[in-house]
């Protein structure tokens, strides 16, 4: 297995693109700590965001996961691309000439998309931590490394939506038609909910029973958005009589179950696809 992560990380780092959108990704990320210097003046009223309790323990595991996921996609075009130019410059007929079993190329493939997850979850660990001792009005250890259940749907929900990603190259092969399948169907998802949820089951929440099966919307919902968590958020919604907030902002085992589901799903089929094709 060392032999084949080897090889793929080496294509990576080969190919200058590839280069610059990973180490793009890590960049912004750390651009979450700019968000303790954001303030916003209304007058004589003054916000620091930082001073909202969005760098608290335990807050800051959920806020931090939320908002890295939404940079997923930077690392879904290196996958994409990665699969795109194994068919491009011809290097997955040579790897499979060269004796590489089409079994061990997905293999490799596969360890390479849980290794960009992995590092992406080691990251936001340390950078949340840095922030969170640095500004959290709380620094118990026990509140610490509290709710830190949100680092796992992280790193779940990167490798089953990086693991759909390879699928999608391996389908289409070519990267900027597998980058727009992606985002159709992203599209598809969003028009089969508003369906469910406005003309079908307009008066129940049952649609959700439904849509959590899909498969973006199953990663979607293992890091719901923490904004409402906040107490200044809970605070306008009581001043202008909002109704009290229930939402589920928990990371369930089904949820994980879900996406891992996908994630078998997608490596299975994306060997499947490989197997029958004569390439």
């Amino acid at each position: 297995m060392k032999r084949l992560l080897s090889i793929e990380l080496q294509k990576i780092w080969k190919n200058k693109a590839s280069k610059i959108l990973t180490l793009s990704y890590f960049i912004l990320l750390t651009f979450i700590a700019l968000i303790a210097s954001i303030k916003i003046n209304i007058g004589n009223f003054q916000l620091h965001i930082a001073e909202q309790g969005i760098f608290n323990f335990p807050y800051i595991w959920h806020f931090n996961t939320y908002i890295a996921a939404i940079l997923k996609f930077f690392l879904a075009v290196v996958i994409v691309s990665m699969m795109a130019n194994e068919y491009s410059y011809g290097t997955l007929k040579q790897n499979l000439i060269d004796g590489m079993s089409k079994k061990e190329f997905v293999t490799s493939k596969f360890l390479t998309v849980v290794v960009f997850a992995g590092v992406s979850t080691l990251f936001i660990f340390i950078l949340s931590l840095i922030l969170g001792l640095s500004f959290s009005s709380y620094n118990e250890v026990g509140i610490i490394f509290s709710e830190m259940e949100y680092l796992l749907a992280y790193f779940i929900k990167l490798t089953g939506f990086f693991s759909f990603c390879l699928f999608i190259g391996i389908l289409i092969k070519r990267s900027a038609f597998a980058l727009g399948f992606l985002f159709v169907w992203n599209i598809i998802e969003g028009i089969i909910i508003g369906i469910l949820n406005f003309k079908v089951f307009p008066d129940s929440d049952f649609d959700k029973n439904i849509t959590q099966f899909l498969p973006l919307e199953s990663m979607s919902n293992l890091i719901v958005e923490p904004f409402t968590k906040l107490s200044v958020i809970k605070n306008i919604e009581t001043t202008i009589g909002g109704a009290a907030n229930l939402k589920d902002y928990d990371v369930h085992w089904y949820s994980i179950l879900i996406v891992l589901a996908w994630t078998a799903i997608f490596i299975s089929s994306s060997y499947y696809l490989l197997k029958r094709r004569d390439l």
